[in-house]
């Protein structure tokens, strides 16, 4: 008989882990593919503005702002909205923002002005915000130890195989041939089908013990200022930074250079930056996984150092006479989905206690998206029209070294160390 518990026991043990494996690796699918859609709204426009940009008569200042406000919206939702996420829920967060961005998308497809556009993507940064947040919380806190840094690094990637490599090629080529309203109208409706999913399939993650939730309940305000205690928050803000100001930087103005003084098609940069896009895809999985090896710290250096390489090739003149060449250039040093998972995610969220890692996730996103997605670009704008559309591409260059500094100084938390 008692032999019989045992291995009842041991089977039962072994369904339960098998049971939660599999809802692990659906869990990342569906997560996967809705950061992926955030992503694709979000870029959407960078991509369509050498198409749009000369139907409103924008300059590159008006695109770099259109970019900053969305940078600006979508920051403050994160850190606020990550922050009710902690007390209510993820999923009551999550879905009514996923849905609520698809629709205005669609929107951005019908707007006749440079203010009704500067107003629908304010909005849509508002919805989309929170679900960068609270996306990461949830497959954070719903990966095993062993399998977070991976998970993440999945998730995160999304961006670049989809936001990074679909979404230049599928907008440019959606523009060219039915216009650049349509594009907006193509990138809004795989929303609605992941917000089906997430409702049908995506459970409330179970991180913390019952007294855990009653403190969160009735945490403060300064509760949750008590993250900045930890330096390792304040290395991340400085990481987050740095890769937004690159991040923008390069993907508002290197179509605007390719396709100016560069002198290729429209269609050429999107084949370029979808060849990083889908570098990036690799290089996230990659350098996310790997840091579960060798710690977050040293492949966040080795990720910044490849970056850094990355816009100083697009302003080499000589390389768009071998267009797969420099193609291959960008593929091999778009670390960008690697950095957002360790500096934005798997850092801050291991820096603090369980109760407040969508609150911290959301403060490095602030910081980021606040410094380097809204006044980088408004400020690279004018730097262009000052001294040319190369300008903004050197300066994401150096805004590397923000990264690079937050990884040399950044110390791996007590439990990764022992991992």
């Amino acid at each position: 008989m008692r032999e019989y518990r045992a291995e009842k026991r041991a089977f039962l043990t072994t369904r339960a882990s098998s049971s939660s494996s599999r809802y692990e690796k659906t869990l990342v699918a569906i997560l996967f593919f809705t950061w992926g859609t955030v992503f694709l709204d979000r870029m959407s426009q960078l991509y369509l503005a050498p198409y749009f940009a000369p139907a409103f008569h924008l300059s590159e200042a008006q695109v770099g702002f259109l970019a900053s406000v969305v940078a600006a919206s979508w920051a403050i939702s994160s850190l606020v909205f990550g922050a009710v996420s902690d007390r209510v829920g993820r999923r009551a967060v999550l879905i009514p923002g996923v849905i609520t961005f698809s629709l205005l998308s669609w929107l951005s497809g019908v707007a006749h002005s440079f203010e009704q556009l500067l107003v629908v993507r304010a909005l849509m940064g508002i919805a989309e915000g929170p679900c960068w947040t609270v996306i990461n919380a949830i497959t954070e806190e719903s990966s095993t130890p062993e399998r977070r840094g991976r998970n993440v690094g999945i998730v995160v990637s999304a961006a670049a195989l989809i936001g990074l490599f679909v979404a230049p090629i599928l907008t440019t080529q959606v523009a060219a041939h039915l216009g650049w309203r349509w594009s907006f109208f193509v990138a809004g409706a795989p929303g609605l089908l992941m917000a089906f999913l997430i409702w049908k399939f995506v459970r409330e993650p179970e991180h913390h013990a019952v007294e855990e939730k009653s403190r969160a309940h009735n945490e403060s305000a300064s509760g949750y200022l008590s993250i900045l205690e930890y330096p390792n928050v304040w290395l991340c803000c400085l990481g987050a930074a740095g890769f937004m100001g690159w991040l923008f930087l390069q993907n508002v103005f290197a179509p605007l250079y390719i396709a100016g003084p560069a002198h290729q098609a429209g269609t050429t940069a999107g084949f370029l930056l979808g060849a990083a896009g889908l570098g990036s895809f690799f290089i996230g999985l990659i350098f996310s996984s790997l840091s579960d090896r060798i710690g977050r710290r040293a492949a966040l250096l080795i990720s910044a150092t490849l970056s850094a390489i990355l816009p100083i090739a697009l302003v080499v003149p000589g390389l768009y006479s071998h267009l797969w060449l420099l193609a291959a250039i960008l593929f091999f040093t778009q670390g960008g989905q690697a950095i957002a998972a360790l500096v934005i995610v798997l850092m801050p969220a291991e820096s603090v206690p369980p109760r407040f890692v969508a609150t911290a996730i959301g403060l490095t996103t602030l910081v980021g998206e606040i410094l380097g997605g809204a006044l980088a670009p408004t400020f690279g704008g004018a730097m262009a029209e000052r001294y040319g559309l190369a300008t903004p591409l050197w300066m994401a260059s150096a805004c590397m070294i923000l990264v690079i500094v937050a990884a040399l100084l950044f110390r791996e938390s007590p439990d990764r160390r022992k991992a």
